[in-house]
């Protein structure tokens, strides 16, 4: 029956996850000797930290810069986010919380689309200079490609150190079959360039980054992303299920938004595969992008031709936090993407004592332990992710070992060592000369 049959954590190994949480933040004595950086610019020009993850262009970014700049201004860090005005109502600065504060920068239309924004960019980053000239920040710190090409612009016009983190790569991308317009990708390499730190998510990113883009692995440094542990925790698998309304069948989960590169139509076709017929799918998450719409009316046809429509579950789009109640309910995460430079939904299951079957791509890569915490596919093909599915459907003790693994393995991610090794970044590239940008 897999993990739908509820087998409470035994005491010692509630005692071993509580001594893996409880671990002391690394310290370093020399960080006392090098300058502390007090103000840091974060561009995020095309997805807020106040947007709702799983619609639109939201996904894991947009927590990867909520959480990544509030453990900063946690650490007495005074950080600003500026976002591109994307609603007309929107007030010119929220405060999140004390030292995070998010501007919104009038630049285009506040419904202008994806496609439209590379236009934007010079516009969006003038505005960030004027603000600049009040705030003076020690460094910037671009998300995004279009945030870096508005990053390049500040830099020359302000003399600043640019940090980039790319969350994704067009020439990655094209090679799953993703392709990106190569103005993209040139953007990108000039934007590489000129950065004078290029942040990777984990080794198999920094590892692309030399590969297709050929950059200084010098000038590469790598920050790997945390989880809020607070939230996203093991716990009760049947007050889960209650809280959703859910009942005792199978359980699998699929998060993300509806999008090809998420592969949410391998998830349905596994399910349509494996040997539980009573089990279900829930797939939480929206549509994406100026085809989103079209892409969610296909998947559910999909469904709907499969004969799967009893079996399942569309739920839209959850505040952040809320997820964690989906995992814990969950016998196992699917996490098919074609590519995915870090991947934070297998991280967040993980920390819930889910189990992920994941494509063995990008940074799934180094958060999936196959045959320890879950397992990795090298393929697209779903009755390869089936298999592994019924494995872990049937034979409990497995599920069991595999949700231990995965919450002890999750517990060595923190948000907070995340910004430890950032500020330690950010101190060290305001002592360099730096980088110079072609115009």
């Amino acid at each position: 029956m897999g993990k739908s049959l509820w087998i409470p954590f035994s005491h010692e190994e509630i005692q071993r996850l509580a001594t893996l949480v409880r671990r002391e933040k690394p310290t370093e004595k020399a960080d006392a000797l090098k300058p502390f950086v007090r103000r840091v610019a974060v561009l995020s020009l095309h997805t807020s930290p106040l947007a709702q993850p799983g619609t639109g262009d939201g996904g894991g970014m947009n927590v990867y810069v909520r959480e990544l700049v509030s453990s900063l201004a946690q650490a007495g860090v005074l950080c600003r986010v500026y976002v591109r005005a994307w609603d007309a109502s929107l007030q010119r600065r929220v405060q999140v919380e004390p030292g995070f504060d998010v501007v919104h920068i009038p630049a285009g239309p506040p419904d202008a689309t994806k496609e439209q924004l590379p236009g934007l960019v010079e516009e969006f980053a003038v505005g960030v200079i004027d603000d600049l000239v009040e705030f003076q920040p020690d460094v910037v710190h671009a998300n995004y490609w279009l945030s870096g090409v508005a990053g390049q612009i500040v830099k020359r016009k302000l003399d600043l150190p640019l940090v980039t983190t790319f969350h994704t790569l067009a020439r990655v991308k094209a090679v799953s079959g993703d392709r990106e317009p190569e103005a993209r990708a040139l953007a990108e390499a000039n934007v590489m360039a000129c950065a004078d730190v290029v942040l990777a998510n984990c080794q198999p990113e920094a590892e692309q980054l030399a590969q297709f883009y050929e950059v200084d692995r010098d000038r590469v440094e790598i920050v790997t992303p945390g989880v809020d542990q607070a939230f996203f925790s093991p716990g009760s698998q049947a007050g889960a299920r209650w809280a959703l309304g859910a009942d005792d069948s199978p359980f699998l989960l699929f998060v993300g938004r509806i999008q090809p590169l998420k592969g949410v139509d391998v998830a349905i076709s596994t399910l349509a595969q494996i040997e539980r017929a009573d089990a279900k799918l829930w797939i939480v998450g929206g549509a994406s992008g100026t085809g989103g719409a079209q892409e969610v009316q296909r998947i559910r046809q999909m469904v709907s031709d499969l004969g799967l429509i009893d079996r399942v579950r569309f739920v839209p789009p959850q505040p952040h936090h809320l997820l964690s109640t989906f995992y814990r309910a969950a016998d196992l995460c699917l996490v098919p993407s074609r590519s995915e430079s870090f991947g934070l939904v297998a991280l967040e299951a993980a920390a819930c004592g889910t189990p992920v079957i994941a494509s063995a791509v990008g940074g799934l890569l180094t958060l999936v332990e196959h045959g320890t915490t879950g397992y990795l596919v090298d393929s697209r093909d779903p009755a390869l992710y089936a298999e592994w599915v019924d494995a872990i459907l049937g034979d409990p003790v497995l599920a069991r070992r595999l949700s231990v693994s995965s919450a002890a393995r999750a517990a060595d991610y923190t948000w907070s060592t995340s910004a430890a090794r950032l500020r330690r970044i950010y101190a060290d590239v305001t002592t360099r000369t730096l980088a110079p940008c072609s115009e």
